[in-house]
């Protein structure tokens, strides 16, 4: 039994019907014998091509507002039937239902429908049931038939009409049979979470496109992307994106929106390492570096504003990965591509989920992304001192930062600029001291400083090693049984401190 099949008839029924007319005078051209229904019939009948009606083939005319009009026995007999099988043959014979070799379906816009904000019957009318059956059973049976199930498989087509004179071999039509369960897993499941609103009773998610990865973590791991990651960037310049590169990238872009000042942010190993906000770009490089030049090499670059000629002289100094913006000068890009590696992405403008989920065990973690960023309006203060004007803004973004770095984590800043921070710690005294180290490490005075950690202290020892450094202002959720041993030491030692009741793990 060969594998070769040529197309001798085809059944034709889409919502989508540009790029369709192409496709449909090729057909014309093969003397294939066309089957179609409805606003697709009428489509092929304006471009002067024979068609046959499903209704002709089914003596039953398209019913109850055009919610049946192919289920039918005369119809999934012609796609389902074995052709090597005798009995199958017997069958089509019997009750006059012609083979149908080619399928070419598409589906109604559900997905579109739901987020266009239609009412609930209008995105029930778009749930396809007639299209994803035909869909499936051409699948099925690709051993004998071809089935195109998307637009976007339409030029494919249309080479194999032209090139190979409409026969198909076996892998060919498996491809496409691959690709039509993964568009009819796709649709059910965007219907599923659709019905399941906020609290499914199962995890499922849909993501269809594939990039693979150089390796995963390491190289002797393999790994892929699945997203349309050139819907948030673009990609300007560079090399090939890593995995490690996306931790970071995410990272960064996370981080950087949470500010309306202009801001740069230098990021390793998903940690910032240096960050300022400050009135010109440059400015906020420059001291964004100043807090951890030695982790910035290598690093990942992100700003909120356009990156101008001057800063880019100084970016351009420094060795790294990835830089992020909303835009580039000209002159600066001819500086930053300067590097043949370096890869430069413009951010755009599109709102990142508000779900996370991460595989553990034999099972996946879902959550709500942590959205919450505190202002002056949101501290508690629970000290008899009160921080300075100046300090209230520092508390903020020394907060921010808190939220956006992997726990148990510090954070130090002063003039709205990270002096340094600990992060990833086993303990938060740890986390202290190690920032207090780099702190003075890279020549930073304390004095004045404030600090923000991610969850409650449990002791007063945290409040005391940095009233020990001079930092005299504090940013914490509270929440410890021994608050109060903070508060007391606070207020003895003129430190104020104020408590925003949420906790910003990151792990």
């Amino acid at each position: 039994m060969s594998d070769l099949k040529k197309i001798k008839s085809a059944l034709i029924s889409v919502f989508h019907k540009d790029g369709l007319d192409e496709m449909v005078l090729e057909l014309k051209n093969l003397d294939v014998n066309i089957f179609s229904t409805g606003g697709t019939k009428s489509f092929i009948e304006s471009l002067n091509v024979d068609v046959q009606s499903v209704e002709s083939l089914t003596s039953y005319p398209s019913i109850l507002g055009g919610r049946v009009k192919t289920l039918h026995p005369k119809v999934f007999g012609g796609i389902l039937a074995r052709r090597e099988n005798e009995n199958d043959k017997k069958s089509l014979n019997e009750y006059e239902i012609p083979e149908l070799d080619l399928v070419i379906v598409d589906l109604y816009p559900f997905v579109d429908t739901v987020n266009s904000g239609a009412s609930e019957q209008e995105i029930i009318e778009k749930i396809d049931i007639g299209g994803i059956s035909l869909i499936r059973a051409a699948a099925k049976n690709f051993n004998d038939v071809l089935v195109v199930s998307s637009k976007n498989q339409y030029k494919n087509l249309l080479k194999i009409l032209k090139e190979n004179k409409g026969i198909t071999d076996i892998e060919t039509r498996k491809t496409f049979a691959k690709q039509a369960f993964d568009i009819s897993s796709s649709y059910d499941t965007a219907i599923f979470n659709y019905f399941s609103g906020n609290e499914p009773s199962s995890f499922k998610t849909d993501i269809s496109q594939k990039r693979k990865l150089r390796y995963g973590e390491n190289p002797h791991q393999s790994g892929f992307f699945y997203g349309e990651f050139d819907k948030l960037f673009e990609q300007i310049h560079g090399k090939e994106i890593s995995y490690n590169n996306l931790l970071d990238i995410e990272a960064a872009a996370n981080l950087i929106s949470e500010f309306t000042e202009t801001t740069f942010a230098i990021l390793k190993h998903n940690n910032a390492c240096g960050l300022a906000s400050r009135d010109n770009l440059k400015q906020a490089w420059n001291d964004a570096l100043a807090g951890d030049p030695i982790s910035a090499f290598g690093g990942v670059l992100a700003s909120n504003r356009e990156i101008d000629i001057e800063t880019a002289d100084e970016i351009n100094k420094l060795f790294f990965e990835v830089i992020i913006a909303p835009s580039y000068s000209n002159e600066a890009l001819i500086i930053l591509k300067s590097k043949k590696n370096r890869i430069i992405l413009k951010k755009n403008n599109i709102e990142l989920p508000k779900k996370q989920f991460r595989s553990l065990l034999n099972g996946v973690l879902v959550q709500d992304k942590d959205l919450k960023t505190e202002i002056k309006e949101d501290m508690k203060l629970v000290t008899v001192n009160s921080p300075k004007k100046e300090q209230y803004n520092d508390l903020a973004f020394a907060n921010i930062l808190v939220k956006h770095s992997k726990s148990n984590t510090i954070v130090l800043a002063k003039n709205k600029q990270l002096i340094a921070s600990g992060v990833g710690q086993t303990s938060r005294i740890d986390a202290l001291k190690q920032a207090i180290e780099k702190a003075k490490q890279f020549g930073f005075d304390l004095k004045g400083a404030v600090m923000a950690s991610d969850a409650f202290f449990p002791f007063a020892d945290s409040v005391e090693i940095a009233n020990n450094e001079g930092i005299n202002a504090v940013i914490q959720p509270g929440g410890s049984i021994k608050d109060q041993d903070s508060i007391d030491y606070c207020n003895k030692n003129n430190m104020s401190m104020a408590f925003t009741g949420i906790r910003h793990f990151k792990h």
